[in-house]
């Protein structure tokens, strides 16, 4: 058993990391903020430790860190990831000052492992599927924050000789993924028979199902390499068409309606190519995703139909 600390532990990724940790024994306490959103965490309230604090405010995560003494810590908390988060000044504090203050806490105390959650929006807008190696080019300002701290990662990696790794992660989806996204507002519209306002249909992603996301982490937490401060792409190496999600759509909830396409505007990270190339963490971790995006998306599908949580129940309305 590992004593792990979590950030973000309320979101949608962290949400499902902590039921897997949880389900194997794990001591797992959570760092969040004041005024957290609790729905995902709900159920699982009563075994996990919850510690609230702002994660730029370095006298506190330090304190908190002091008592827990981690082995191991995965840090999901973000801020920008969607369209809807627009405060550069936030953005700044959670995803930088919040990596500083817990990396520092943490070389403090000593751990086993620390991972590190990086984004595919750090490699800006490519026609390829870009390799870790590859020089960034972040399209946004939450990009340009994601790269800063994938950075200060890997330089405290290698300059202090630890295992701090970082998941650049793809689209992901799966249970507790937020209202707002894409995925489950087609699923919320489906099950009534309808679909929701679409953007151009050529839009593609790389879809990566949420438990195979889950197992990048805990494989990179466990598995050493002899490069210090590795990246990972965390990707299906296979992108999607918004078309293509659509048609899985209407096939899997027996959707009549008809798509309209471009009934919405295209968002600003938008793209026709959007694809990853895990060769290396296939390679140095021995991780390959199990779930296609129709098989994903069919699991996603089975959850809502168990009955939808207040969160999805009010967006539904």
């Amino acid at each position: 058993m590992k004593r792990v600390i979590l950030t973000g532990g309320t979101g949608f990724v962290g949400a499902n990391l902590a039921r897997r940790l949880l389900r194997e024994g794990h001591e797992l306490h959570l760092l969040v903020r004041p005024n957290y959103q609790p729905w995902r965490i709900e159920q699982i309230r009563s075994d996990v430790r919850l510690h609230e604090l702002h994660l730029h405010d370095s006298e506190a995560v330090s304190r908190v860190v002091s008592q827990i003494r981690p082995d191991w810590v995965f840090h999901l908390a973000a801020h920008g990831a969607y369209s809807w988060q627009t405060d550069w000044d936030q953005m700044v504090r959670a995803n930088i000052q919040g990596t500083m203050s817990l990396v520092s806490a943490c070389l403090k105390t000593g751990l086993e492992a620390f991972v590190n959650t990086g984004s595919s929006s750090e490699y800006g807008f490519k026609d390829h599927a870009p390799a870790e190696s590859e020089p960034v080019e972040p399209n946004s300002h939450y990009a340009v924050t994601k790269v800063a701290a994938t950075l200060l990662c890997r330089q405290t990696a290698q300059s202090q000789r630890v295992h701090l790794p970082t998941l650049r992660l793809y689209s992901v989806f799966g249970p507790y993924e937020d209202p707002g996204r894409l995925l489950p507002n087609l699923i919320l519209h489906g099950l009534k028979g309808e679909l929701p306002p679409l953007v151009d249909p050529d839009v593609a992603r790389d879809f990566v199902y949420v438990d195979d996301v889950v197992e990048a982490y805990l494989l990179a937490a466990n598995v050493r390499t002899p490069e210090w401060g590795p990246i990972y792409n965390i990707g299906t190496a296979v992108q999607t068409t918004l078309r293509e999600v659509v048609t899985v759509a209407r096939e899997a909830m027996n959707i009549r309606a008809e798509p309209v396409w471009s009934s919405m505007p295209n968002r600003q990270w938008d793209a026709n190519v959007w694809v990853s190339d895990n060769r290396k963490i296939r390679a140095q971790l021995s991780w390959q995703p199990q779930h296609t995006f129709a098989e994903g998306f069919r699991l996603m599908l089975d959850w809502f139909r168990q009955g939808p949580l207040p969160a999805y129940a009010r967006k539904a309305k």
